[in-house]
């Protein structure tokens, strides 16, 4: 090998890996640009390091199971040029994430941080909170550089660096409804203190709050936002530096790529009626022409840029684009509960697969082209087929299930032994089923099994595995592990159909489910298989006693045995209308849906409220009591839409009742999961992230109501790393471009940084400090509790409201609505 360009390869090596010399000598100063003359002692210096850091027993090694290689050998590979992609490996390596730690707290704001983002390179984090501020932090430093008091009125809730501009422009939206683009150059020569600058552009086109900014690589000139008003706008700086221009409304700035105000779906049968408040949005890295969505239903829309119609002004409402795909996983897709929707949805780093996060489910994984990955794509006769018992199911044994024939005997010998390995963890599984340990444990050992090895396992291998987790997941009962394991019974009904521990299976879900009829043909299905199993028998006896029991008590309410007072002369309390009822339990959330549950989607409510605060009244700080008036405008949102539409010569929905003559209306074909990510609680705010780690994104990480973050591994859904980064909620995690950091923010008014610099690798907390295991699965079964149980509504001004005597409101008058902290 040359000496030159040995040289050459170890200065790159000694750029990628600066910042674990950092870490691991954090009292000295990190070194701005390696030269030459000594990169080969850094490479050995940071090799020595690496080699320490895997100086574990052998039982740990076997624990931590860092499946994605040893980090020396890859950075040997990197030097010998064996493998062009090892400086991705390395940034996230598992190793590494087991030992992420809280390296600092960056303060400077005075309210929540709901955005964090770094720039391009990685050099810059920018932030925006509650208290109306933008914060530019040093990436090197961990300073504060700028602070900029952006005029607007309330809660910061996006922030970007604008791509090509040096990283001197900065965009913000907050729930003022404005889009405020300011000009860091402005404050070149000032100090902290001197944070007033006048925005470069306004934009106040937007009736209601902006919830997320999207920017295209290489392009300094556009911005875009998606609001709560059902509206995703393009902003031009070149066109002007306000909107709407002076003396015209905000409903005449032709700014709307995206109009969605008619675009909520009930569910997947239903079409678009309803206006899909917007939470989130994401542009594509690799082709910034696809726009990835999400709002106030079930389903994130793809849509391409170049396919859209032209820009549109929001004084008529269309009827929503056409989209390149939906996505959403098949059990919630006929929910029909407004409660479910998305907080946050990404494209991963190569754009191939999307993470959609939901308020009150979980993370889940899909691909962008089902035809290239493991998703599926689904209509709504499959969500049916899907619980349906057919002797002889329409498919194809898994060919994937038979293991790859290898061509040496060295390749040979490493499958034999990652099937051997298999066979240990689904018998360890199969004691987790007999209570020898956590149905958790199990559950994650057929993960391994299926999810990291499903190519290489036979069919009876796959077969017995995918029982087996069905059993877990059904003992288990976590929010919509009854559903998990319906696929998996299907899966194994695939390969075996006359399987009788997937026909159990398939009945016990559909019966924690109340699908009671469904569950007996399964449960005489396997009573053919086994006429004399007592268990079978018992089962069957079961389901036949409950459906006895549900038909005398359906004829009890139908005679009038039961009868209740008229709707109309019920009351109800404020906290009737304050608080959603949502079901108790699994078999009441998966279940059918009530009559209630319909209602509250078809008939959503508006609450407007003012206060009057004279200047001699206001909080007696004593008795902590707020004094003054408060007035209450509550109105249905369909009696508003209605009257816009007479107004403007439509009927109530351009997408469906303006086209009853024409055909009746045909559901899209929707993309299905490929994984789910549990463990954390996703309910009280519904700006929650989560985000792809790395720039492979092999790893995927969430927020937690409980004030904990979590990652998983992408592939297997293991659970990898759990860490406490909030005193009440993490909202926000943006992993580092280049480097193993990741910045996370909440409700706390600081930013934390971590980094893989933990003595000791660990799944817990940090290091030896940390919880310990059984403290884990505690903190998931809260959060799963919380998950499942009546959902609270967190509502800011309750805390006002409450101190107001409401008089009753009869029923029929007024519906229950649901409200979030931000």
């Amino acid at each position: 090998m040359d000496g030159k360009n040995h040289e050459d390869d170890v200065v790159k090596a000694k750029t990628s890996s600066l910042s674990v010399y950092c870490y691991a000598n954090p009292g000295q100063a990190c070194p701005a640009q390696p030269s030459p003359t000594d990169s080969l002692h850094f490479f050995t210096s940071v090799t020595q390091l690496f080699k320490s850091i895997l100086i574990i027993s052998v039982p740990e090694m076997e624990s931590l199971r860092f499946h994605d290689g040893n980090i020396t050998d890859l950075i040997d590979s990197r030097i010998l040029g064996l493998r062009s992609d090892i400086t991705h490996s390395l940034q996230v390596h598992s190793s590494m994430v087991r030992r992420l730690f809280l390296e600092r707290e960056l303060e400077g704001h005075r309210g929540c941080v709901n955005a964090v983002a770094w720039n391009s390179e990685g050099s810059l984090l920018i932030s925006g909170s509650d208290d109306t501020q933008i914060n530019i932090w040093s990436y090197s430093s961990r300073k504060l550089l700028h602070s900029i008091e952006t005029g607007h009125s309330t809660n910061i809730f996006c922030t970007k660096f604008v791509p090509e501009t040096s990283d001197e422009l900065v965009v913000s939206g907050a729930g003022d409804a404005e889009v405020r683009l300011f000009n860091l150059s402005r404050l070149s020569g000032r100090g902290l203190d001197e944070n007033m600058i006048t925005p470069s552009a306004i934009f106040q086109c937007h009736t209601r709050r902006v919830k997320k900014l999207a920017v295209e690589v290489g392009n300094p000139n556009v911005v875009w936002s998606a609001s709560e008003d059902g509206t995703l706008r393009q902003h031009d700086f070149r066109e002007g530096a306000s909107c709407p221009p002076a003396g015209s409304s905000h409903q005449e700035c032709r700014n709307i790529l995206l109009d969605l105000r008619w675009g909520a779906k009930k569910s997947l049968a239903d079409p678009p009626k309803q206006s899909l408040a917007l939470k989130s949005c994401d542009l594509s890295f690799t082709r910034p022409h696809l726009l990835l969505v999400g709002g106030s239903d079930a389903f994130a829309r793809l849509y391409d840029r170049r396919m859209l119609p032209p820009l549109s002004s929001s004084e008529k409402k269309l009827p929503p684009p056409p989209c390149v795909s939906y996505f959403c996983p098949m059990h919630l897709s006929d929910r029909g509960r407004s409660s479910i929707h998305l907080t946050h949805v990404a494209f991963s780093p190569n754009s191939e697969e999307v993470l959609l996060s939901y308020s009150g489910e979980h993370v889940y994984l899909m691909d962008v082209n089902p035809a290239t990955g493991s998703s599926m794509r689904y209509t709504v006769g499959d969500i049916t087929k899907l619980t349906s018992f057919a002797p002889i199911l329409n498919g194809v044994e898994l060919q994937q299930s038979f293991p790859r024939v290898c061509s040496n005997g060295s390749s040979k010998g490493h499958v034999a032994a990652r099937l051997d390995k298999c066979r240990k963890l689904i018998q360890f599984a199969g004691k987790s089923l007999k209570g020898e340990t956590s149905s958790y444990d199990g559950i994650e050992a057929c993960n391994e099994v299926l999810d990291g090895h499903g190519h290489e396992i036979g069919p009876s291998l796959m077969l017995e595995c995918l029982c087996i987790r069905a059993a877990l997941l059904l003992k288990r009962k976590w929010k919509n592990d009854v559903h998990m394991a319906i696929r998996d019974c299907y899966r194994a009904r695939k390969i075996n159909s006359s399987s009788l521990k997937a026909l159990l299976c398939m009945s016990e879900a559909l019966f924690q489910l109340g699908k009671h009829k469904e569950a007996l043909d399964f449960a005489f299905a396997a009573q053919t298989l086994a006429p004399s199993d007592s268990e079978v028998l018992e089962k069957v006896e079961n389901i036949k006693n409950l459906i006895a029991a549900a038909e005398a008590e359906k004829n009890k309410t139908t005679n009038g045995g039961s009868n209740s007072e008229p709707r109309s002369a019920r009351l109800l309390s404020l906290s009737d209308i304050l608080y959603r009822s949502e079901a108790n339990s699994d078999a009441s959330q998966d279940g059918p849906r009530s009559e209630r549950e319909d209602s509250d989607y078809d008939e959503e409510l508006e609450l407007d409220f003012e206060t009057a605060l004279p200047e001699d009244e206001g909080r007696d700080i004593e008795s902590n009591v707020l004094h003054g008036s408060l007035n209450l405008r509550i109105h249905r949102r369909d009696d508003a839409n209605m009257e816009t539409g007479r107004a403007n010569g439509s009927c109530e929905s351009p997408a469906s009742s303006c086209q009853n003559d024409k055909a009746p209306y045909e559901p899209e074909a929707v993309t299905d999961m490929k994984q789910r990510y549990v463990g954390h609680c996703n309910v009280g705010t519904d700006i929650k992230q989560a985000s792809f780690l790395g720039q492979r994104g092999e790893y995927i990480a969430s927020g937690s109501d409980d004030g904990r973050w979590f990652i998983w591994e992408k592939r297997t859904g293991r659970l990898v790393k759990i860490l406490h980064g909030d005193d009440a909620v993490v909202n926000c995690i943006q992993c580092h471009p280049f480097d193993c950091v990741v910045a996370t923010s909440g409700i706390d008014n600081t930013i934390k940084i971590w980094t893989p610099s933990a003595s000791v690798p660990s799944s817990v907390a940090g290091g030896a400090a940390g919880p310990e295991t059984s403290d884990v699965l505690d903190a998931m079964e809260n959060n799963q509790r919380r998950l499942s149980q009546s959902r609270e509504a967190i509502f800011r001004p309750f805390e006002i409201l409450e101190r107001f005597r409401m008089h009753e409101f009869a029923e029929g008058s007024l519906h229950p609505f649901e409200c979030t902290q931000s």
